[in-house]
């Protein structure tokens, strides 16, 4: 890779699409003598977005120019970021952060072979290294630590001394990942700077540095973890990348402010050198640009529509996304993805001072108390044709009343005495007078004739075996689901039945202890 090219068309390369070189002279002269060696860092924090895929493309490019590539994994960082990853956390979100970049850089056709990782904590906690910190905060001022971090760093009104450390540390890292230059976002460069005013203080030479532009987010500012709305995560699924392109801001003619068309210049040009417009044949056709310039132009005098421009990068984004989401079906994968991140708990609210925390926790399947239960007896409801009233074993000590509405759909011979799945912390209900104490879930596919099957929990199973969603085996389930809250309504959009006809929560199987649970016949059916 790079060979062959001169040092100009090297040169071209590493710098296409960057905003701002620091040291511009120097980087021509290494490239006249060798290869750059150049380093990337993340600190592992949020969940890495599509966004990632701009410093991605900038990777494969300094490749293709022949540098050699480090990417940091800067577990320490975010540590002192104020406490953005707790340490108990650091750990697995690294391991995510290294299976979801190789992961990206792979989809991009990137050769891992080329690359080295690296993770801060390997060298950061070295001796040499912490004395170097000591002498840099002996150099380093306040005031200029401050002000280097205040577009990193989360600002809050008393900073911590770690937010203070942060820009003195990533300056050391220059120096001891050996590179001659950092690459990194424009919200960077206060730090950069901080490198180069301080790093020959301590007798280290000063280091070349590269900035990306910042690429608007998907609803027009920066693209953020934080902010549900403005990112797409890289394990979204397709139907969510069509939802949130649809909503993402692409203003007719604006090129300025425009997530979707800086994706396509940052992203998919650089790794395709072209960019196909699907358009209906009416209008057109589809159109191939093989230069950047030409698709802003076009957009800018309204030529391209903005909901082509985003049928387009929903196809090519999809793409790019499809060979993550696969290798992140694994169980190994979804277990660490669900570790890593798990959902804020109620106790962490409350621990924070935060009664709202608490109040609007996450929507996550394991508030809910799912349970086997067997039907002692099913008796018609008194005063309703089409309802069944059935006593039902859940482990208690003594069965729950429970109403359902299963008389069109099965015999009540077929129900005595089975094993059935049960959501046991709704409110208690009145159905035409008959207090219901569960709900009896069902696997369903609505069409002219509707078909209805209860769930299956797994062969052997007991009374008030406990029904968990895979990778969600932790927390408490809520005492009683509050009605107001609609927890169940808004989880069960993405119960499923799958192609095996197991039952699945957002493709995570529903289990108990001895194994799936299942339906008969009804895959690709709803669970209600």
């Amino acid at each position: 890779m790079g060979e062959q090219m001169s040092p100009d068309e090297k040169y071209q390369i590493i710098t296409r699409n960057l905003q701002e070189v620091l040291g511009e002279e120097k980087l021509k002269q290494i490239l006249k003598e060798r290869e750059l060696k150049v380093y990337w860092g993340t600190a592992t924090t949020g969940k890495p977005h599509v966004a990632y895929f701009v410093p991605m493309s900038k990777i494969a490019d300094f490749l293709k120019a022949g540098c050699e590539v480090t990417i940091l994994f800067a577990d320490l960082h975010a540590y002192l970021d104020n406490m953005k990853a707790p340490w108990e956390l650091l750990e697995l979100r690294t391991k995510y952060y290294e299976q979801v970049i190789k992961a990206m850089l792979e989809s991009i056709g990137v050769p891992l072979d080329k690359l080295k990782f690296i993770r801060g904590t390997d060298f950061q906690l070295s001796r040499e290294y912490t004395l170097d910190v000591y002498r840099l905060s002996s150099v380093v001022t306040q005031h200029d630590a401050k002000k280097a971090g205040a577009e990193v760093v989360k600002q809050v009104e008393h900073p911590l001394l770690s937010g203070l450390l942060y820009p003195g540390l990533q300056a050391l890292d220059e120096e001891y990942l050996k590179v001659d230059a950092q690459f990194g976002g424009v919200d960077q460069r206060k730090i950069f700077t901080l490198a180069e005013k301080y790093l020959p203080s301590l007798g280290y030479t000063k280091r070349i540095h590269m900035m990306n532009p910042m690429v608007p987010g998907l609803t027009g500012g920066k693209m953020s973890s934080s902010e549900e709305e403005s990112k797409i995560d890289l394990l979204d699924r397709k139907e969510d990348v069509k939802k949130k392109l649809k909503k993402a801001f692409c203003e007719p003619g604006n090129v300025e402010n425009n997530g979707v068309l800086s994706f396509v210049k940052h992203v998919l040009f650089p790794l395709h050198s072209e960019f196909t417009v699907k358009r209906d044949e009416k209008f057109g056709g589809d159109k191939v640009y093989t230069v950047i310039e030409d698709v802003e132009k076009d957009f800018a005098e309204e030529r391209i529509h903005p909901g082509d421009l985003k049928a387009s990068v929903e196809v090519a984004l999809n793409k790019l996304l499809d060979p993550i989401r696969k290798k992140f079906e694994s169980p190994e994968l979804k277990k660490l993805t669900n570790s890593a991140y798990p959902a804020p708990s109620k106790k962490q609210g409350a621990a924070k001072g935060n009664p709202q925390n608490s109040e609007e926790e996450a929507i996550i399947p394991s508030r809910l108390d799912i349970r086997v239960g067997k039907i002692i007896s099913v008796d018609k409801h008194p005063d309703a044709e089409s309802l069944y009233v059935e006593q039902i074993d859940v482990g208690e000590e003594a069965p729950r009343t429970v109403v359902s509405g299963l008389v069109a759909y099965l015999p009540a011979e077929q129900l005595q005495d089975r094993l059935v799945v049960l959501l046991c912390n709704l409110k208690p209900q009145k159905m035409r007078g008959v207090e219901s104490q569960a709900m009896l879930l069902c696997a369903s596919i609505d069409g002219e004739s509707r078909r209805v099957e209860p769930l299956d929990p797994p062969e052997g199973s007991a009374p008030g075996d406990r029904v968990f969603v895979e990778g969600y085996e932790a927390g408490k389930a809520d005492s009683e689901l509050k009605p107001k809250k609609k927890v169940f309504e808004k989880l069960q959009v993405d119960l499923k039945i799958s192609e095996a006809c197991v039952a699945q929560w957002k493709e995570n199987n529903l289990m108990t202890k001895l194994g799936q649970i299942s339906c008969k016949t009804l895959k690709g059916g709803n669970i209600s």
